[in-house]
């Protein structure tokens, strides 16, 4: 008995601890895409003259790949954003590389 209240109680605190992993990158992608540039990405994005990237992520047009991509190298009028997203405060606190920053933002514009 006691053995399994301490298997269901370890499956359940790994359940919790991914809970908290999703939630940090969801809060984490949100401050990327609120912060970046000062302004954030939505200043640009959010409006009828440029694409709406949460709509792009949601229909399959832009992927992950194409995602990192335009935030490490730039593309058409917009520059290259990870040196400012990794100097964002809650990327930093929270200890994120590159690929958990880009992963954060893109899983935030998804949901």
């Amino acid at each position: 008995m006691k053995k399994t209240l301490g298997v269901l109680a370890g499956i359940a605190l790994i359940a919790l601890s991914g809970q908290a992993i999703a939630d940090q990158d969801l809060k984490v992608g949100k401050k990327i895409y609120d912060r970046a540039f000062g302004r954030g990405c939505g200043a640009c994005h959010d409006i009828a003259s440029n694409p709406q990237l949460s709509e792009l992520i949601k229909a399959g047009k832009l992927d992950k790949a194409s995602f990192a991509s335009t935030l490490k190298n730039g593309k058409n009028g917009m520059p290259k954003a990870m040196d400012t997203i990794m100097g964002i405060g809650p990327v930093k606190k929270a200890g994120f590389s590159e690929e958990q920053a880009i992963n954060a933002v893109y899983k935030y514009l998804s949901k």
